[in-house]
């Protein structure tokens, strides 16, 4: 890992997955960098859902804020979003259109609701596919819709720590 560049993009809404990426950065360094749209979302969550779900139905993909100088440096790229709609959020679609990763090394991370990555992990595969896709790592976060937002603290992050570790060591990045 020590020779090798890497980068950490992540999408969060609840900061359940920028506190997942935090601890992948603490774990593997690199640079850190969060997605911003040129128009956030609403903050009320059915207005939300019911964009992003127009969003998917269109393929409409909204433009970032973010930029990143020259993605060509990097080897390793982590890519860290919720679980929305069963897909990979729009924005994250919108960067991976945007940034060419082809010859790199892509590690999906995910926070979700208790349903899982959908079909997340495969858009990235088919979205990247002259990457090395390695397998991902999923936990649940909060239930927005339920009320219950930033849940990675306490006993959760203890044990999100651990399972991630775990994970680092599964796909080969600490041994």
């Amino acid at each position: 890992m020590n020779d090798k560049k890497v980068l950490i993009v992540y999408l969060s809404r609840t900061k359940n997955t920028k506190a997942l990426a935090e601890l992948i950065h603490q774990k593997v360094g690199g640079d850190l960098v969060a997605l911003e749209l040129v128009k956030p979302y609403p903050e009320h969550y059915k207005t939300t859902v019911d964009q992003v779900a127009n969003e998917n139905i269109t393929a409409f993909l909204p433009p970032l804020k973010t930029k990143i100088d020259n993605v060509d440096k990097y080897d390793i790229v982590f890519l860290g979003f919720p679980t929305w709609g069963m897909q990979l959020p729009p924005p994250m679609k919108s960067f991976l259109n945007q940034y060419n990763l082809s010859g790199k090394t892509v590690i999906p991370f995910n926070t979700n609701a208790g349903y899982g990555i959908g079909s997340s992990f495969e858009t990235i595969q088919q979205l990247c596919p002259k990457s090395k896709l390695l397998a991902g790592f999923s936990t649940t976060g909060g239930k927005e819709r339920d009320g219950f937002l930033f849940v990675m603290k306490g006993e959760k992050e203890k044990q999100v720590q651990i399972e991630l570790q775990n994970w680092l060591n599964k796909i080969g990045l600490f041994n």
